[in-house]
């Protein structure tokens, strides 16, 4: 299979035909799976700098993942890409500078990667991913103040940011290393320091995961900033924050800050004026990501009856907003959607987005 670094319109796992493949290989559909893959390569894969998780060599490896059919070459073309990105980032460090997101998040970062190689059995990379990712529990000092470790120079889309910002969403936030590290420890998977660095994020994330990032005047501030009504999410909010918390008792054995987690999940979907904003039936910030949520913290709840309710409403709702989905793919169309009301995880899918 062709590896190069031009990029093509199906190889994302978002919404392009890769993503698509995954509602077929869960569904057991191997035709149409084919075809998608077929699709999703045409022109050859990015292995370039624009290759992540959801984009080009790691994305198709996912995939073929999810079929058990990842084969030797592509996981090479991984591996540069993975040990590339790593070498930025220790630069970048060595510097003294910043990250952007993009450095660590979950859609384009270090985070994703970290995520693929935890599906893969003995990833040496895997061990440098985490240890990269433990290293942005450590504060840094710039022009004379201390920041934490991952916050970002620019804004979320990018954008100038005086201050810069502590972004907190699964997404392109802190919950994703904190997702990665947890699920890791899960599966006896540790390095250096990896206890202390999940203990920094979840107080962070204690404090301030009811905001979607942190400005520097508010990092200033005394007392985090008050909840607003915003809208609740898998990408970005307290529902999709608070299963990275759950991920994070557990690997902690915290019972406590499991039940904390759960509670904030159930007054989260139980806060009818936040759930209002809710507009679409999607996975990335619509009722699928929250459905899908739902049972996976209802899965590793002691006492999932309670999700129950929450549970049978996002279904009644991601049913009725289902034909409003324009969009074909996973992240913001009907695969994803398809995926979550199937309501299965054979394959793994839900890795993608750091719920499992």
């Amino acid at each position: 299979m062709k590896m190069t670094a031009t990029p093509s319109g199906t190889q994302d796992l978002s919404e392009g035909a890769l993503g698509v493949a995954l509602l077929h290989l869960e569904r057991g559909d191997l035709g149409c799976a084919r075809s998608s893959l077929a699709q999703g390569v045409t022109g050859g894969v990015s292995a370039g700098g624009n290759a992540s998780l959801f984009h080009g060599a790691p994305a198709l490896e996912f995939v073929l993942g999810c079929a058990g059919r990842a084969d030797r070459d592509v996981r090479d073309a991984v591996d540069c890409v993975v040990a590339t990105r790593l070498a930025a980032a220790h630069r970048r460090q060595a510097c003294g500078s910043l990250p952007d997101l993009s450095e660590f998040d979950l859609i384009r970062g270090l985070s994703g990667l970290g995520a693929l190689l935890l599906t893969r059995e003995g990833a040496s990379l895997l061990l440098e991913v985490l240890t990269y990712l433990v290293s942005l529990s450590q504060p840094v000092c710039i022009e004379g103040r201390k920041l934490p470790g991952w916050w970002s120079k620019t804004g979320p889309a990018g954008e100038d940011m005086h201050g810069g910002h502590g972004n907190n969403g699964v997404a392109h936030g802190i919950a994703g290393p904190l997702a990665v590290l947890s699920l890791a420890a899960r599966h006896g998977i540790h390095v250096p320091g990896q206890h202390d660095a999940i203990m920094v994020f979840t107080r962070w994330l204690d404090r301030y995961g009811q905001s979607y990032w942190i400005t520097r005047d508010q990092l200033s501030a005394d007392q985090p900033p008050a909840a607003q009504v915003a809208r609740p999410s898998w990408c970005y909010g307290e529902p999709g924050i608070a299963r990275t918390r759950q991920l994070a008792a557990i690997a902690l054995g915290d019972p406590a800050r499991r039940r904390a987690a759960e509670d904030t999940f159930v007054r989260a979907l139980g806060d009818r004026d936040r759930l209002g904003r809710t507009s679409d039936a999607s996975l990335c910030h619509g009722w699928s990501g929250l459905l899908t949520v739902a049972r996976a913290v209802a899965e590793d709840s002691p006492d999932p009856a309670r999700f129950a309710p929450l549970i049978e409403d996002l279904e009644k709702r991601l049913s009725a907003d289902f034909d409003r989905l324009s969009k074909p793919g996973f992240m913001e169309g009907r695969a994803g959607a398809l995926l979550a009301l199937d309501g299965m995880n054979t394959t793994g899918w839900t890795r993608a987005l750091l719920i499992s």
